[in-house]
């Protein structure tokens, strides 16, 4: 397991890494990767239409993602209360989000996150990462680095030591537009 800087550095160089979040392990990358992205999708075995979300420490890593002039202030103001927290939001997405982040969805899935180890990872990275469970595609996901290692092995680039924040089950996901629950 290694460092926030030392997996900083791995997300930098184009390469695929594991990190804990508020339920479970996620892998991530670069979100402008192309090619870093599609190694994830491949790993997880993931058909790549169905998109990811992205985390950022707080909301100026994820606004860049948003079109704020499609969300109303009153959705806004509700998410930003909720943030930095467990609470991911689906918004409209900006006109410069790759396609590739949203798969065949027209918004873009996103959180703020509180989680220590994740939240650091974000601010040493310098901008917000994609995050979806560590796990292949339809499996239980990952909720230790152990986990990780034995569903990954050696194919990923770097595994942040650290653990999960306690929940139970991964963060609800609810329209930032309607409020309409996505996930429980």
């Amino acid at each position: 397991m290694e460092s926030v800087a030392a997996v900083a550095a791995a997300l930098a160089a184009g390469g695929v890494v594991a990190y804990p979040t508020e339920a479970v392990f996620g892998l991530g990358c670069d979100p402008h990767s192309r090619v870093a992205f599609e190694k994830l999708f491949a790993l997880k075995q993931r058909p790549p239409t169905q998109g990811v979300l992205l985390i950022g420490a707080d909301f100026e890593q994820v606004a860049p993602y948003i079109d704020l002039t499609a969300t109303p202030h009153e959705a806004l103001a509700r998410v930003r209360a909720s943030w930095p927290g467990p609470h991911t939001w689906i918004f409209p997405r900006a006109a410069g989000v790759p396609d590739w982040i949203a798969g065949g969805h027209a918004g873009i899935a996103l959180r703020a996150t509180a989680h220590p180890p994740a939240a650091a990872l974000c601010r040493a990275f310098g901008g917000a990462l994609v995050s979806t469970s560590a796990n292949r595609h339809g499996e239980a996901p990952a909720r230790t680095a152990e986990q990780v290692r034995a569903a990954f092995g050696d194919t990923l680039d770097a595994i942040l030591n650290g653990s999960t924040g306690g929940l139970e089950r991964p963060t609800p996901i609810r329209d930032a537009i309607s409020g309409e629950s996505v996930r429980n």
